[in-house]
């Protein structure tokens, strides 16, 4: 069993920076590819990042490509969100996300086996 927890979110204003952490626990961390989703109210998650286990295959969001980077550190048990240029509608709550993926990257929720409680990110304009 696998336990996540996302660290870092706060309030930013727009055009800023924001650097969002997720400690993974309970596993072995390298087994898993991560991922990053974002929840904004009224709507449905959405995929915001991917990184596979050794960190040498990543995916992104169009929305966020270019300005969010994704990686990890399996020393350190843990997955970085690095956001630049953060928006309004970057707004939400942010979750980390493990998956036992075989093949293309996975995008959706279903996808991932285990879910961090999320850290909320407000961009005010």
């Amino acid at each position: 069993q696998v336990q996540l927890v996302e660290t870092g979110g706060t309030a930013v204003q727009a055009g800023g920076s924001l650097t969002l952490s997720c400690a993974a626990s309970g596993g072995i961390f390298s087994d898993y590819g991560m991922g990053w989703f974002r929840q904004a109210p009224g709507k449905e998650r959405e995929f915001v990042a991917f990184i596979s286990w050794n960190g040498g295959n990543s995916r992104y969001a169009d929305s966020v490509k270019g300005r969010f980077t994704i990686s990890r550190v399996n020393a350190e048990n843990t997955v970085y969100l690095q956001m630049n240029s953060l928006k309004s509608e970057d707004t939400a709550v942010y979750y980390c996300a493990a998956s036992n993926y075989v093949g293309l990257p996975p995008i959706h929720p279903y996808e991932y086996d285990y879910w961090g409680q999320g850290t909320q990110v407000t961009v005010s304009s």
